[in-house]
């Protein structure tokens, strides 16, 4: 019988974002494995943290993961499964979103 592969952390990156860029904090962590020369990513969370915007879960204004062996994005203090893709497609929707909050946020004054 063949040995599962041995995760390990694959990626863990944090971002300090500028007022000017929206401020708060992206983060970035992805685990997994290689397997015949493709990555394959069995755990993530991705965050963007801005406590001025969110007072709830953390400061996390948005988020995806797949804790509690499920795949989930997090807006706002709500919580809401998601369909799965890929990893890559998550990825994707994650900087589309935050993106998308970051520009709505700076054209509106406080």
């Amino acid at each position: 019988m063949a040995k599962p592969p041995k995760e390990a952390l694959l990626e863990q990156e944090r971002f300090e974002l500028r007022q000017k860029s929206g401020g708060g904090l992206l983060s970035y962590e992805a685990w997994g494995y290689q397997e015949g020369g493709k990555t394959v990513v069995t755990r993530y969370n991705l965050a963007y943290i801005n406590h001025s915007m969110c007072h709830v879960d953390n400061g996390r204004v948005l988020g995806f993961d797949n804790a509690h062996d499920y795949h989930h994005r997090h807006y706002m203090g709500e919580v809401t499964a998601v369909e799965f893709v890929s990893y890559e497609a998550t990825l994707e929707t994650f900087q589309q979103e935050w993106l998308a909050i970051v520009k709505g946020k700076r054209g509106k004054r406080p």
